[in-house]
């Protein structure tokens, strides 16, 4: 018995070579909702924005003229574009291994997904940091990549140890306060 084939938009292609994203270097550790993040940009893309773009460039190349038709050069183009990401997602989501950080056994330390408060030994001041991994990284929402610098000078370490952390600007030491996992 014979399954039909679902049938896949149409590729354009230029003659330009399509490049995959080079994936962050690093940990291959990611959590839930980092992972679910991805997934939606995957979905996203390949439900709505691709076929979007895909509409966009087939009127624009049923205008005529191709070589000056700037709507289906850029269409093109962000076709590559949407394309590149969709590969990129599916293979780092088949690599990454998701992780809890509420399932963490050994909460005395940190590791990935900790949440931990530090103090700045320099000028006094707290922040607050969970340490992710490289796809998820965002300072705004207060998280780093257990990659970076100050991640990486907290592994492993205790409450109450002080970390030192190398830095462009000089050394820094911070004071680690707080460790938990949610």
């Amino acid at each position: 018995m014979a399954t039909k084939k679902q049938e896949e938009p149409e590729e354009i292609d230029d003659g330009e070579a399509e490049d995959d994203e080079p994936a962050p270097s690093g940990t291959l550790y990611i959590t839930r909702a980092g992972a679910e993040k991805l997934r939606a940009e995957l979905k996203h893309l390949l439900t709505v924005e691709r076929p979007k773009v895909t509409a966009e460039v087939s009127f624009a190349a049923s205008l005529g003229d191709r070589s000056e038709n700037a709507e289906y050069i850029y269409g093109k183009k962000r076709l590559r574009e949407i394309d590149r990401r969709l590969r990129f997602l599916d293979k780092r989501i088949q690599k990454l291994t998701i992780v809890d950080p509420s399932e963490q056994t050994d909460r005395k330390k940190v590791y990935f997904g900790a949440t931990v408060t530090l103090l700045n030994e320099e000028d006094d001041s707290k922040v607050t940091y969970q340490l992710v991994g490289p796809d998820e990284t965002d300072l705004k929402s207060g998280k780093i990549s257990v990659d970076s610098p100050v991640g990486r000078a907290l592994l492993g370490k205790k409450e109450g140890e002080t970390v030192t952390v190398n830095r462009p600007k000089g050394e820094v030491d911070f004071n680690l306060m707080k460790i938990k996992y949610v």
